[in-house]
């Protein structure tokens, strides 16, 4: 499987996680035509160094949200425990943003922690 997201969001996910740093941020992707094209931002985050909470019950009913980002302030890019058990709960693909964030530090993950592979399109 490879997933497809566009250019100018992942530029947006890029400087989304400089301007939350040193904190996570989260959110939610959408997907129109097989490719991810837009993120909702997690709805009443909190924003901490080492994880983010929001409420699940404030996100929209949208079935073109097919993904989540998040980013790791720190340089590891691989899925925690708890990064796994959220996956396993909004399905779809993952991404992470590992620090120093650039297209090369972000990584995309199945639902079980799997990793995948991506294109960046235009």
């Amino acid at each position: 499987m490879k997933v497809l997201i566009r250019r100018e969001l992942l530029d947006y996910l890029i400087e989304l996680a400089w301007e939350f740093y040193p904190n996570e941020f989260a959110g939610f992707l959408r997907e129109v035509d097989g490719v991810f094209e837009e993120v909702l931002i997690a709805p009443e985050g909190r924003f901490g160094s080492g994880s983010v909470y929001f409420n699940p019950w404030s996100l929209p009913l949208d079935t073109s949200i097919k993904g989540t980002v998040h980013s790791h302030p720190s340089n590891v890019p691989w899925p925690s425990e708890a990064d796994r058990f959220f996956f396993s709960k909004f399905g779809g693909v993952h991404f992470i943003l590992a620090y120093p964030y650039s297209p090369e530090n972000v990584y995309a993950y199945s639902s079980d922690g799997s990793p995948v592979e991506f294109e960046v399109v235009q």
